[in-house]
């Protein structure tokens, strides 16, 4: 019996902006999709249900910034936060997913040098986020 696909949608949390990323569980890939602007950390939210409502994920991963020593960090108490209004605004199930790393990663695949606007970094970096959840060796088994 084939396992039904499942769509994902990554979240790479940032105070100017948002990095997307979809993915699926046959797979297990996923691709940069988009950058969201942000104020302060809060994203358009009709563009966010443009997304949610054109993808329709089963499952969406919110990277979770967490210290090198493994300690949440301040930054993590407001991903936290978006991952909460997001569940809560669309009702949509919400994962947090470890991201060390991620944007340094993301810059150096990109070739990264001066500024965010010569590549999708932070989009790069939600596709990262969700390859380390599609790594797991569960992936595509529920949650």
């Amino acid at each position: 019996m084939l396992a039904a696909v499942k769509t994902l949608l990554a979240f790479d949390y940032g105070t100017r902006s948002i990095g997307v990323a979809v993915g699926q569980t046959i797979t297990c890939s996923a691709r940069p999709l988009t950058e969201l602007r942000a104020k302060d950390g809060t994203p358009n939210w009709d563009d966010l249900k443009k997304l949610l409502d054109e993808w329709q994920p089963e499952l969406v991963l919110v990277g979770l910034p967490l210290n090198m020593d493994g300690s949440e960090s301040e930054f993590a108490v407001r991903a936290r936060k978006f991952a909460r209004r997001l569940h809560g605004r669309f009702g949509t199930r919400v994962l947090m997913v470890d991201e060390r790393l991620t944007t340094q990663e993301a810059k150096s695949m990109a070739g990264h040098r001066a500024s965010y606007r010569d590549e999708p970094v932070d989009a790069i970096a939600a596709q990262l986020i969700m390859e380390s959840w599609l790594g797991e060796p569960d992936c595509g088994k529920e949650p």
